[in-house]
């Protein structure tokens, strides 16, 4: 009968333990990524009355274990991206200031001011960087030692522009001369933002654009590298071929009525976008007015006027061959003191285009202009030998099917732009992908992979020692077993979400109704021991 009490004693003693568990369970039924306790008890050694055994009597109950709960908790959504919970099997990996490594299911992470990913504690989440995030497709990262995640390096660099794209419709009511102009932002190596402009003009040819291009306040500088000058449009409106206008051999200078004549300098195309089909020996006549030449034979070019402007102290005879405005063709007549050309002089040249296929444009523009020094500038629209000089920009009118250029009757429209490049940008906001990579997106519209959030198991989860709200590794638990989220057994990462406690209140309701009981009932143990005992000590009374 007198170890009836110290019985009695060992059951209040353990469902005051259970009541402790049960208490930190409710307590911690908010707490993210909480893993409820269960309380598990055992028999104490019995006491043998008999040599055949049948007499045993317990010597009371002991807490054998207070097991950690592992199942899935509730997910709680936040709208915070860095905010991670795990689908699954697995623990995050942090590390806090002494290197030492902890584990938990608390996602509750953001960027601190030195840029590292960090929990609440300021442990730092443990991944792979941006350097080793382009291999994170990969289950086999063994080579990749896992660290601190940093997103105090993220920036997008800027790209130079070296390709654009255009969808456009070219109104094929339009009457010929006029313009149809499409502009659009491009980017030099350094970010910096330039106007690429494309001015269309309708030519005198049924379903036959010219157009020029200009960057910023600079003109084309190698015609002779642009594959085309004009597009050719079949008779349902479609792109059907381009061509290229040319005027093969030098211009003639006759005398005619002069007495005298001068030489032609030089001669330039300034849009051969309307050299629109093959002419042979259009004549220009200078007259006695000042300025003033007749096209004495078009030669199918039955708008072409020409005049003769004074431009830097030279003379320079330019004809439109349209005759709407605008010089398509400059001659330098030479300088202007002491010129030779009188009246009655003749210039005549020839036109030829040439037909082809579909094909992308190259537009080179040379030197951009100087800069604030007076210097040309060292940055250029794309990179490689001769490229910075060029600035060679690839429209892609065969390559980007996505892009159409279409000539329907009907009004003339920019349907879609596009280019390669762009600015500098800084980091706007991250996602967190099903597998853990981090995709940083920027102010310049750009995104890319910054890391990647690892996962760990153990062999035995329960041996694990809870240290708060993370646990550490045991001789029982075995070493962490770090992968990559959705392999090898682990589970993956839902962003923008928190696993909540996976306390079930209902359940340690009940079992606090249980732990009463048993501490009542253990407690009437030790009182009705002591009753007996006074009785068995009043005997001698």
């Amino acid at each position: 009968m007198g170890s009836a009490i110290s019985i009695g004693t060992t059951g209040l003693t353990a469902s005051s333990k259970q009541m402790d568990v049960i208490g930190n369970n409710l307590a911690n039924a908010n707490t993210l990524g909480y893993k409820a306790g269960n309380t598990y008890f055992a028999s104490m050694l019995n006491q043998s009355l008999s040599s055949s055994g049948n007499m045993a009597v317990g010597q009371g109950v002991a807490v054998a274990a207070v097991a950690t709960q592992y199942t899935q908790g509730s997910f709680e959504n936040t709208g915070n991206a860095t905010d991670l919970a795990i689908d699954g099997e697995g623990f995050f990996v942090v590390k806090d200031s002494d290197g030492a490594n902890y584990f938990t299911r608390a996602g509750n992470f953001h960027i601190s001011q030195d840029g590292f990913l960090v929990d609440g504690s300021g442990y730092k989440v443990q991944g792979y960087n941006q350097a080793q995030a382009t291999s994170s497709v990969s289950t086999d990262r063994e080579a990749d030692k896992p660290t601190d995640i940093n997103f105090d390096n993220a920036m997008s660099q800027a790209k130079a522009s070296t390709q654009i794209s255009l969808g456009i419709n070219l109104d094929e009511n339009t009457s010929f001369g006029e313009k149809f102009n499409v502009s659009q932002n491009v980017y030099d190596s350094k970010g910096n933002i330039h106007t690429l402009s494309i001015t269309f003009l309708k030519t005198e040819g049924n379903g036959m654009w010219g157009f020029d291009a200009k960057l910023d306040d600079t003109n084309v500088s190698d015609v002779g590298e642009q594959q085309a000058s004009g597009l050719t449009f079949d008779k349902n409106g479609v792109l059907s071929g381009m061509y290229k206008g040319d005027i093969p051999t030098p211009a003639v200078a006759a005398i005619g009525t002069g007495a005298t004549v001068g030489t032609i300098v030089s001669t330039t195309i300034s849009k051969p976008g309307q050299l629109y089909k093959d002419a042979t020996g259009i004549s220009l006549t200078k007259e006695p007015t000042t300025g003033v030449w007749t096209v004495t034979n078009g030669a199918g070019y039955d708008y072409a006027i020409a005049w003769q402007e004074t431009i830097d102290g030279r003379e320079m005879l330019k004809v439109d061959l349209d005759g709407k405005g605008g010089s398509d063709i400059l001659f330098d007549l030479g300088a202007s003191t002491g010129n030779l050309w009188t009246a009655g002089n003749t210039v005549t040249f020839n036109a030829a285009t040439t037909f082809g296929p579909i094909t992308d444009i190259s537009l080179c523009f040379g030197e951009l202009g100087k800069n604030k020094s007076g210097e040309p500038p060292t940055i250029g629209l794309s990179s490689g030998s001769g490229a910075d000089t060029k600035n060679k920009i690839n429209w892609a009118v065969a390559t980007d099917p996505g892009k159409t250029i279409t000539g329907y009757a009907s009004s003339s429209v920019l349907k879609s732009l596009s280019d390669n490049g762009y600015a500098f940008g800084v980091l706007k906001s991250l996602n967190v992908e099903n597998n853990g990579i981090i995709n940083g997106y920027f102010t310049n519209g750009q995104f890319s992979q910054l890391g990647q959030v690892i996962l760990a198991n153990f062999k035995d989860p329960s041996g694990l020692k809870k240290i708060g709200n993370y646990f550490g590794s045991t001789s029982n638990s075995g070493d962490a077993i770090m992968n990559l989220p959705g392999s090898s057994g682990l589970g993956e990462i839902m962003s923008n979400s928190l696993e909540i406690s996976n306390t079930d209140v209902a359940k340690e309701f009940i079992n606090m109704i249980t732990a009463q009981r048993a501490y009542q009932a253990s407690s009437r143990i030790i009182t009705t021991a002591d009753q007996m005992l006074t009785e068995l000590m009043n005997i001698k009374r």
